[in-house]
């Protein structure tokens, strides 16, 4: 039997923003997903995907573009996926977000809200990050047009430097200039690109797992040190050498200079050994008169400006008085817990990467902390009741868990312990809301405050005050 064709659908009105970045269209009865849209656009759309309750499907033709839409800036936009709203008024992105937390608190926590805050904006919408890892790759990624086109100056597949293509692994949009961090990010890419075209270096191939140059890590600091990390995928000892000499020679300001030769099939480098080439092993970070020192394989908040106002609206909703004990639970290189130790009697930190323990540690010491203590580990197998015995009850915890949330096992325990406050920070509020839904009963919440770290993208941090409930 032929399999079914997906059907076009044709003079679709998108309604509102969805999940992901993605808007949304109802069609006979059925949620339709649509990526590159916004809410006004009347467009053609061919179903890719098609289920009982939803389909999916991508614009084949734009009848009416929304009042709402604006120019995006970037010449990539729409291709590369980084900024997905870059064609929507920030103040229209900031009331989306909004509006999302609320939501996913209320229809998936099902938690009483309280003193929900207006979402703290980013003063920087452009050049904000201050940590981007770009991918070589064999082949650049080409578009429909571009295709369409056969045109043999098209087709010939030219050596890619810049991002992933969302959804496929093996495809990069070549990047000339991004807007998402400032210089000299772009240049030192696009030297490096020149570079390796220039002398014939190998890009590499995910497929074949194959090539030379892998990937590469540019992060900068407020304090205008500048780190470059270049993966190799094999020894090459002579165009290595020839490569980093050349970043070194053109840009004198780089205070880092790193790399790893990376053999794996995977491209991540936590686990590598990632050698000094040239300048220190670290920069260095600053907050509210801290310094933080930021190595290789370190967490550090991308948008430094956002990142204190994050940190900030935290400190506010502990309420610390300086005789609290404090637990930061996933402290990364203990930047809250150090944020905050000025303000608190003891504080805690626990976090699983224990390289990230070590500069949380090098970090209390270079600002004079005296009153925290660091520790590596599982959070579900380190805290435990034995370890609220040793180190004392917590009247504070600040958690700041990954994606996914945390472990409900750690969840038990934080109730067990019952702190008085908890503050959840988190860049997932959908997972946040479950959290919150297994702390119901015990903790009210107090208070929300969204915080917007990423302009033009869907993601969103929220911080959310849980006061416990006295039976």
């Amino acid at each position: 039997m032929a399999r079914r064709k997906n059907p076009l659908l044709e003079n679709i009105k998108i309604e509102k923003i969805a999940a992901e970045g993605k808007s949304i269209a109802y069609v006979d009865d059925k949620v339709l997903f649509v990526p590159q849209t916004i809410p006004g656009d009347i467009v053609d759309v061919q179903v890719t995907r098609k289920r009982k309750s939803f389909m999916e499907g991508f614009v084949t033709k734009m009848h009416h573009e929304s009042e709402l839409r604006i120019k995006a800036e970037c010449a990539d936009f729409g291709v590369c996926g980084g900024c997905k709203w870059q064609n929507l008024p920030y103040a229209k992105q900031l009331e989306f977000k909004q509006q999302e937390i609320i939501d996913n608190l209320e229809r998936l926590g099902k938690v009483e809200l309280r003193n929900v805050h207006p979402i703290i904006g980013s003063e920087k919408q452009l050049y904000y990050r201050n940590k981007l890892e770009f991918t070589f790759s064999c082949k650049r990624f080409l578009t429909r047009e571009e295709i369409n086109q056969q045109a043999d100056e098209v087709i010939q597949r030219t050596p890619a430097l810049g991002f992933h293509v969302p959804g496929m692994f093996d495809k990069i949009v070549d990047i000339n200039h991004c807007y998402l961090q400032g210089e000299p990010s772009n240049d030192i890419r696009n030297f490096v690109r020149a570079h390796a075209i220039k002398n014939e270096l190998s890009f590499y191939d995910i497929r074949k797992h194959e090539g030379l140059l892998r990937t590469m890590i540019i992060r900068t600091s407020s304090t205008g040190e500048v780190m470059v990390i270049i993966a190799f995928g094999h020894e090459d000892v002579s165009a290595r050498e020839a490569l980093l000499e050349a970043v070194k020679n053109n840009f004198p300001q780089i205070t880092s200079l790193m790399y790893v030769i990376n053999e794996k099939l995977n491209d991540t480098i936590t686990d590598q050994d990632i050698i000094c080439y040239n300048g220190r092993d670290h920069i260095f970070e600053e907050m509210e008169g801290l310094k933080f020192k930021i190595g290789p394989k370190s967490f550090y908040q991308t948008n430094s400006e956002q990142a204190f106002n994050l940190y900030d609206a935290s400190r506010k909703f502990a309420n610390l008085t300086g005789e609290e004990t404090v637990y930061d639970l996933y402290t990364g290189t203990g930047t809250i817990a150090n944020f905050i130790a000025r303000n608190a009697k003891k504080v805690i930190g626990i976090e699983y990467v224990p390289e990230a323990i070590e500069d949380a540690k090098v970090n209390s010491t270079i600002n004079k902390i005296d009153n925290t203590l660091f520790y590596a580990g599982d959070m579900k197998d380190v805290l435990n009741a034995d370890f609220i015995a040793q180190h004392g009850h917590p009247d504070v915890i600040i958690t700041d868990p990954p994606r996914a949330g945390m472990h409900p096992d750690v969840v038990q325990t934080i109730l067990n312990a019952a702190p008085d406050r908890i503050v959840y920070v988190s860049c997932n509020s959908a997972t946040q809301a479950r959290d919150l839904q297994l702390m119901d009963g015990a903790y009210r919440v107090e208070a929300v405050q969204p915080v917007d770290m990423f302009p033009h993208t869907h993601h969103v941090e929220n911080i959310v005050l849980l006061v416990r409930i006295n039976n």
